[in-house]
């Protein structure tokens, strides 16, 4: 039977990917990645009690060295941005925003990590939570990027290890029903660039969290995460 590696970060797209595929592709194992970010302490939290939950094994791994070499204000000093909800139909800003929030080749990165351990430990496959909305301005969480990866790691792997997106063609209101759907525990995801007990609501990750919660009528976890 195929065994699977989860890429987990606690967040919304990472935890609704294991939710979906846990069965399908027996995933036994979550990697989470410290990388200097600010928001490592409270993901760490998050992807803990997640990988508890799902019964999975939990590994992090240290990558000190990429906050030394990044200029991101996910680990470097500076403000992160904020946006309102109104702002994320802004492409010309979300572009902006995404250039600054940027951390050199990261989820090629995490995946070539993965793969050594699928690779090593006969695992098939890697999950990862690439998603359409966020493809649109960060071109490793694209389709193209994806097929790309994978055409890589048949000449990189022994075992053909092969990564699976299963929400790469869903927007964050659509991720948001799935995990309503599959009865996610929200009250453990972490989806923050910033490192609080409570979401802050301005970065943008918490704010496309904030709509598509807003999209589905769900005030309720707004009101629990934020």
């Amino acid at each position: 039977m195929n065994k699977s590696i989860i890429l987990l970060s606690g967040g919304l797209d990472s935890v609704v990917s294991l939710a979906l595929c846990k069965e399908k592709y027996n995933i036994e194992l979550a990697l989470t990645f410290n990388y200097g970010q600010k928001s490592f302490e409270s993901e760490y939290i998050a992807s803990k009690k997640i990988s508890e939950y799902f019964s999975l094994t939990h590994k992090v791994i240290q990558l000190d060295w990429l906050k030394e070499i990044s200029n991101s204000s996910l680990t470097a000093k500076g403000n992160i941005p904020s946006l309102t909800i109104e702002e994320l139909n802004n492409k010309l800003l979300t572009k902006e925003t995404a250039k600054s929030v940027w951390v050199p080749n990261r989820n090629a990165l995490f995946i070539n990590i993965a793969a050594s351990f699928a690779d090593a430990l006969n695992y098939s496959h890697i999950i990862l939570g690439a998603n359409k909305e966020e493809g649109q301005t960060f071109k490793d969480n694209s389709k193209n990027f994806i097929l790309a990866v994978n055409e890589s790691l048949k000449n990189s792997t022994n075992n053909n290890v092969q990564v699976i997106s299963p929400l790469i063609d869903s927007t964050k209101e659509d991720i948001v029903k799935y995990g309503i759907d599959f009865n996610i525990p929200f009250n453990m995801i972490y989806s923050c660039y910033k490192n609080n007990k409570r979401h802050c609501g301005e970065c943008e990750s918490c704010i496309r969290l904030k709509r598509a919660l807003q999209l589905n009528n769900r005030e309720d976890i707004i009101s629990e995460l934020f």
